[in-house]
């Protein structure tokens, strides 16, 4: 800070003296053009030619013997006037030369401090980006610079790195909230596992309840590799793309209605498909993922005779369902990690609430945008994919009848 103070006082007190010793000099100059001219024609008005004196005469070599005539009065007089002249001008030029050189150091002095005041004045907002910079930690970001200043760069510096730290409470808000569900998910079957052992293997158990038993502990087993491989696919889609390629998205979504055909018949859903052409390039796994998470998460939470539309085309991908009411504001929070429209009960085949928030850690991956909407009376939701133009491009080569365009139910609900 000091420093950069130091450089800006040095430019603006050096641009400040600079321009006074230019002025200094141009009016010494310009005077000094016309003072012998003025001086000349004040001393021929304001002084009579009786007053000059007495005919000057020349000097003469001190060797001559021969006499001097007088001087003619019209050169006499002009003599005169030019000695005055002279004089004159020289006088007023040493005092202007003196005055302007002293008024020129009083001026470098006010300059100077006038640019440290300047130059602090300037790097004020930065001393306060500083010091807020300096105070924060994670207990206390929710400080703002809050900068009163003119509209201008440093006060959108400041107002944008408020905007910054905005975005960085809620990164770490939302991981602290992630750590905290993610340990109680991960605890929870490991205290049933060890409740199960405990309590079921007491005593001299029989065949029927070690049988039980065993079939609980797996169930238990597998959730929570599920919920591993969860995280894991999560924090994958977070650190963002290695490769990308064109991926066919309708031929991704005719294969994941077809590989889910049989669980939405088990729940009496119809799963309906309206594939238009739809590339993009990005991970075939994890768009795959995505389109699969989705279409899952609406055959899962969907009612009895409900139904489930997947539709892909120029404009992205959409998946809507039937199903519970959800209210508004509710829905922009299903994307965060755990977050469920009801509270878990821990029964099998609930899943951890991860499917949509890895659907929008793949789509900001891709750069893409997923939005979602209440169905309204109707229940359900509506959630849709936009890809940037950047992230399209034009047919795959040997999508084949996959992305016909026409509306097809899934293979096990063909009535």
């Amino acid at each position: 800070m000091g420093s950069e103070r130091a450089r800006l006082t040095a430019l603006y007190g050096g641009m400040l003296v600079l321009a006074g010793a230019l002025l200094t000099g141009l009016v010494y100059f310009l005077v000094r053009q016309g003072l012998y001219s003025s001086i000349t024609a004040a001393v021929t008005t304001a002084v009579p030619a009786s007053r000059l004196g007495p005919p000057w005469r020349l000097p003469t070599p001190a060797a001559s013997a021969a006499p001097t005539k007088p001087l003619p009065t019209e050169v006499t007089q002009g003599l005169a006037v030019t000695k005055i002249s002279d004089v004159a001008e020289q006088a007023a030029l040493s005092r202007l030369l003196t005055v302007s050189v002293l008024v020129l150091f009083v001026y470098a002095a006010l300059s100077i401090l006038l640019a440290w005041w300047m130059a602090g004045r300037v790097l004020r907002p930065v001393a306060v980006i500083t010091g807020t910079a300096r105070r924060l930690s994670g207990e206390n970001l929710h400080e703002r610079i809050a900068l009163d200043a003119p509209p201008g760069e440093l006060k959108q510096l400041a107002d944008t790195f408020d905007e910054m730290l905005g975005r960085i409470e809620q990164l770490v808000s939302a991981q602290q909230r992630f750590a905290a569900n993610a340990a109680h998910e991960l605890r929870t079957p490991l205290a049933v596992q060890r409740a199960a052992a405990e309590i079921g293997l007491a005593g001299a158990p029989d065949a029927e309840q070690v049988t039980k038993i065993r079939t609980k502990l797996i169930s238990v087993a597998d959730d929570s590799e599920h919920l591993i491989k969860g995280l894991l696919l999560l924090a994958t889609s977070e650190q963002g793309l290695e490769r990308r390629e064109p991926i066919a998205l309708d031929v991704i979504a005719d294969a994941v209605a077809q590989g889910l055909a049989d669980r939405a018949a088990e729940r009496d859903v119809t799963l309906s498909v309206h594939a238009e052409p739809l590339t993009v390039h990005g991970d075939g796994v994890l768009l795959d993922r995505l389109v699969h998470n989705l279409v899952a998460n609406a055959v899962h939470y969907n009612v009895k005779g409900g139904r489930v539309g997947l539709r892909t085309g120029p404009d992205g991908l959409e998946v809507t369902n039937t199903g519970p009411a959800v209210p508004p504001d509710t829905v922009p929070h299903l994307f965060e990690p755990f977050r469920r429209l009801r509270e878990r009960t821990h029964a099998r085949g609930e899943g951890a609430g991860l499917g949509l928030s890895i659907v929008a850690a793949i789509t900001r991956a891709h750069g893409a945008e997923v939005t979602a909407e209440a169905n309204g009376e109707g229940g359900g939701l509506a959630v849709r994919v936009r890809f940037p133009p950047g992230g399209q491009a034009g047919p795959v080569r040997g999508a084949g009848n996959c992305a016909s365009g026409h509306i097809r139910p899934a293979p096990a609900h063909r009535r």
